[in-house]
């Protein structure tokens, strides 16, 4: 058996490549933003709004009902902030529900609900307490049900969805304490020796990793013969000899998770246990996180309704200046924002949900746009809300309570909320994950012509597929439906939606002009510019948004009976939405890029050091990054298997 692998060390570019090859190649079936980005907007795809089967609504609907009785019965939440624990006794309760396996087939113990119920299902508990919301989505939005559901086979399905579904807790284990969002770096090995592999190493951040009875995990195969190599992914049981779970990290919220350090040491793992082939781990990560990432907007709609709820009923009780200080226009336009953008997020996850649900579209780039658009937007509403509040907002729900208010935890839901914009790519890494999907229409193309790399005859071939695609392209940029007065009148009643989807139409083509002038402008040099690329996925972004809320607006007016009311938020946030993509547009151009790129050489040479002047740091002693070198665990093991 050879020594565990050393840390890889990686360039730029390979860095790129490792990344490139994890990406699904092929869409193979439509996708709304794709098309979006693309300046074509194909309001077929998501109009009439998708609708789940009435059984699956049945099922949906008792399950939720089932799981609210249990939440205001059985949760405390209060109780899980002071604690910084989920009671035992409530993750037993969650168990016996059917929690646990609300994503797995029937046929293996779960409740089989759609993406859309499960979606419910998760704002719902989030709502009671944040904490059971992140251990029921790191269980099986990434643990081990969605990856096994994607890529597991028939065999390991029939040995481990049984035990996700009602007992086993599982989690999903990729980061490690020097790799981020840098998969190409990644130390943890995994050494073939006969029928199995020997894992080596320590994965950090690892959510539910403390209590978790099976582990998805990702390590690196050394390539040698007989076997490919690469980062590989495997289901290993947390109780195998040589795991050590070294610690139970602490946040500033969600203070209930049950999040940990785990190392790896000579851990021996049946080659049977390996999901998909050696190499295939990152496509299977990046495959499962393209519907699992819907679970954060979730727990961002259930983030909405509350602050919209507690909004108010504070702002009718709360007066000043002799009326209540909804009335004030200066906190009228904060509950304007929270309704309307509450509205928006809920609308973008169940069209995405749905659409998952009936799997005729890809929904890679519109769950993407769900994560990144819900997680920005409800640390926004969060905020506000606070703001609202005022002092009563920065105090803690106990303080309150002990001096005689209600206890509203306003604080803390700012606190818990602010995970989501890092959590299952940042907002920083969404950017480019969704610029590269944006874009690669272009690159398929065009892409041998902006490679340095690339032979003289590679890009004359690549310019004459440019010069044809581009031919029939650009022309179909100019002129659309969004010019004509009366396209999308079926969505124009009292209030006017159809002038909001002629927008969108015509401003979809001009974000495809920028995006391909920018390219034009910059070739190579394109993906470093990556505020330019943040500002475009934005813009997309809101248009998505936009679409959704128009398309929601319309099914309410169809099948409830508030069709009348869900138009007039949609109307107020289409026209806050289109504020910010003008904005957005404006600083494509005019922006402080370059600017910013000097200051920060001077920050980093020590220029600008003098600034830094005249405190006190108060950080602990210790290195920045802690030594993950293999071997055998000095620390004591935390993990604590819920039975």
């Amino acid at each position: 058996m050879s020594a565990p692998q050393q840390k890889p060390v990686v360039t730029e570019r390979e860095a790129r490549q490792v990344a490139e090859a994890a990406r699904e190649q092929d869409w193979r079936k439509p996708s709304f933003a794709k098309e979006l980005f693309l300046g074509r907007f194909r309001l077929d795809l998501i109009h009439p709004h998708p609708m789940p089967p009435d059984e699956d609504a049945r099922r949906g609907e008792e399950f939720l009902a089932r799981l609210r009785d249990f939440c205001e019965s059985k949760v405390d939440g209060a109780l899980v902030e002071r604690e910084a624990r989920i009671p035992d006794e409530v993750i037993a309760g969650l168990k016996e529900l059917g929690a646990l396996g609300m994503k797995i087939d029937t046929k293996y113990g779960g409740l089989g609900l759609t993406q859309v119920y499960y979606n419910k299902a998760l704002a719902l508990a989030g709502s009671a307490c944040p904490a059971i919301g992140v251990l029921l989505s790191a269980h099986q939005s990434i643990g081990v049900p969605q990856p096994l559901k994607l890529f597991g086979t028939q065999e390991q399905k029939e040995t481990f969805l049984p035990r996700c579904a009602r007992t086993d807790i599982s989690a999903f284990l990729l980061t490690e304490p020097d790799v981020g969002s840098d998969p190409a770096r990644l130390a943890t090995s995994a050494v073939p020796d006969g029928d199995e592999y020997v894992l080596d190493g320590v994965k950090l951040w690892t959510t539910n990793g403390v209590v978790a009875d099976l582990l998805v995990v990702m390590a690196r195969v050394p390539k040698s013969e007989g076997h490919k190599g690469g980062i590989t992914a495997f289901v290993v049981e947390s109780d195998s000899p040589g795991i050590t779970v070294e610690n139970r990290n602490a946040f500033m919220g969600l203070r209930g998770i049950e999040n940990g350090v785990t190392r790896f040491h000579q851990v021996r793992v049946p080659a049977a246990n390996r999901i998909g082939p050696e190499g295939a781990g990152l496509k299977i990560a990046l495959t499962t996180l393209n519907t699992g990432r819907l679970s954060l907007p979730a727990s961002c709609v259930a983030a909405g309704k509350w602050c919209l709820k507690i909004a108010r009923e504070w702002s009718a009780a709360r007066e000043q200046w002799g009326k209540p200080i909804a009335d004030h226009e200066a906190v009228g336009a904060k509950i304007s924002f929270i309704a309307a953008t509450t509205f928006a997020l809920e609308a973008v996850l169940d069209l995405s949900s749905q659409m998952a649900d009936e799997d005729r579209n890809d929904i890679r780039i519109e769950g993407a746009l769900a994560k990144l658009f819900s997680s920005e937007m409800a640390w926004l509403m969060a905020d506000e809300l606070v703001q609202i509040r005022g002092g009563r907002g920065f105090e803690t729900a106990a303080s309150l309570a002990a001096r005689g208010e209600r206890a509203v935890p306003a604080e803390q839901v700012l606190r818990d909320l602010r995970i989501n914009r890092i959590f299952e790519g940042s907002t920083e890494i969404m950017h480019l994950l969704i610029a590269r999907e944006a874009v690669d229409a272009h690159l398929s193309v065009a892409g041998d012509l902006i490679d340095p790399e690339k032979s003289l005859s590679d890009k004359a071939k690549a310019g004459a597929q440019a010069g044809a695609f581009y031919a029939k392209w650009l022309p179909k940029l100019v002129a659309g439906q969004g010019q004509l007065p009366y396209s999308y009148n079926e969505f124009k009643r009292e209030v006017d939606l159809s002038v909001h989807l002629r927008y969108v139409e015509r401003t979809a083509r001009k974000l495809a002009r920028s995006t391909f002038y920018a390219m034009s402008r910059w070739q190579g040099r394109m993906e470093t510019k990556q505020g330019f690329l943040g500002r475009i996925v934005d813009i997309g972004a809101e248009l998505f948004a936009m679409s959704a809320v128009c398309v929601r607006a319309e099914l309410l007016r169809t099948t409830e009976d508030h069709g009348r009311e869900a138009y007039q938020l949609a109307d107020a946030f289409c026209r806050q939405s289109r504020i910010r993509v003008e904005e957005l547009f404006g600083r494509l151009w005019t922006n402080t890029d370059d600017l910013d790129r000097k200051v920060v050489k001077g920050v980093m040479s020590g220029t600008y050091a003098w600034l830094e002047e005249g405190i006190v740091d108060p950080s602990g002693e210790g290195p920045w990054i802690a030594d993950v070198t293999p071997g055998a665990s000095e620390k004591g093991n935390v993990h604590r298997p819920i039975r």
